[in-house]
């Protein structure tokens, strides 16, 4: 869905529906958050111990950027962003469920810790509850067409 605006100049524009009203924009906050914490402790573990748990940082980075596409993906709006977004908030919460159990299961694959590892208990399990939140939020406001 899209909103209709008068430019200036009197031309007739089309901007995309929203995504950050509201519970939206305690979202993107977060997201923002994440990117911060996941990208700055990815950057730093690969650069300086990368030999040490090559698995668990570069799934950190990995979660990083799925944040920061999500991120973008609510601020930009419109039916298409939220579609990216939906897509990503599910292959997050996907990711966040294989690694969680995979660390808990086989503790030795991971040497050090990633963003998702014991389903995100490092982060106070964010990892695992903004997506769900997240799918909950873009569903509720996915555009009904008639």
């Amino acid at each position: 869905m899209t909103t209709v605006e008068e430019n200036l100049d009197g031309t007739v524009a089309e901007r995309p529906k929203r995504l950050v009203s509201g519970p939206g924009m305690l979202l993107v906050w977060f997201y923002g958050v994440m990117v911060v914490g996941a990208v700055s402790r990815s950057v730093y573990q690969i650069a300086t111990e990368f030999d040490r748990a090559p698995l668990a940082y570069s799934l950190s980075a990995l979660a990083g950027l799925v944040y920061g596409f999500i991120t973008y993906s609510l601020v930009r709006g419109g039916e298409r962003a939220r579609k990216a977004a939906q897509v990503c908030c599910a292959a997050e919460l996907a990711g966040v469920l294989i690694v969680g159990t995979w660390t808990l299961v086989e503790p030795s694959a991971f040497p050090d810790a990633t963003v998702w590892s014991d389903y995100g208990m490092g982060y106070v399990f964010i990892p695992v509850l903004l997506p769900i939140s997240a799918l909950y939020w873009l569903r509720r406001n996915r555009t009904v067409t008639p």
